[in-house]
């Protein structure tokens, strides 16, 4: 696997920020707290979680255009995606009436974004929760909290599995996964054969590798935290 790291507290005014890398992939991931849900949520008691990706101009080569007012559907794909994993975290009915708001923007792109925005948005939010816990006056973030997220890429490469690929490995993968765990239960698999197919053998010999993968990413969350 390619080195992480987390660089927490990012930016001034969110409630939790954290900058993310996964090799030469590098993404800020923020959270916000707004004093508001959708009008779905009103009268629940309940929050919610929602979040928005992007990747900026400079993070790859040739230049990308920004969105305009229709964002291109892979940018909506992986923020739905990241939404779905990280409300996976969170025990919305404890947040009371307030949103989540979580911004990922890819500074850098090397293969691995949208699981790097997953885990690293994962970091950022037990800060944001440690903010919301002061100011709700609660335990602490584990009183919201229903386990740890992260996410990894994994595929065969020359028959061969790798975890965490970077572009150069992406782009000629016979097979190509991400995977989003909690602890050690599956949040989300998404997987195709991209030159060929799969074996049932293969497939399990990618989830193990992926789940190895991500026991060694949860250890690096918790120390970027310190807990």
């Amino acid at each position: 696997m390619r080195p992480i790291s987390f660089q927490r507290s990012y930016l001034k005014h969110p409630a939790g920020s954290c900058l993310v890398a996964f090799g030469e992939t590098r993404v800020l991931c923020s959270v916000s707290i707004e004093k508001e849900v959708p009008p779905f949520r009103r009268g629940t008691g309940g929050g919610w979680l929602t979040a928005e990706y992007s990747m900026l101009p400079g993070s790859t080569s040739p230049r990308k255009r920004r969105d305009g007012a229709k964002q291109d559907g892979r940018s909506v794909e992986i923020q739905r995606l990241i939404g779905r994993s990280l409300r996976a975290a969170v025990d919305l009915a404890k947040l009371g009436e307030v949103t989540l708001a979580i911004d990922c923007d890819v500074l850098q792109a090397d293969g691995g974004t949208r699981t790097a925005a997953i885990t690293g948005s994962w970091v950022a939010l037990h800060d944001a929760l440690s903010t919301l816990a002061r100011q709700q006056k609660t335990a602490g973030p584990q009183h919201y909290l229903l386990g740890q997220i992260a996410a990894v890429s994994v595929g065969l490469v020359d028959g061969k599995v790798i975890v965490d690929l970077d572009y150069a490995n992406d782009s000629r993968a016979e097979v190509d996964m991400n995977v989003v765990m909690r602890g050690s239960e599956f949040i989300e698999v998404q997987g195709c054969g991209e030159n060929g197919s799969f074996s049932r053998t293969q497939l399990d010999g990618l989830l193990d590798a992926a789940a190895g993968g991500l026991q060694g990413i949860f250890t690096a969350q918790r120390a970027a935290l310190g807990i």
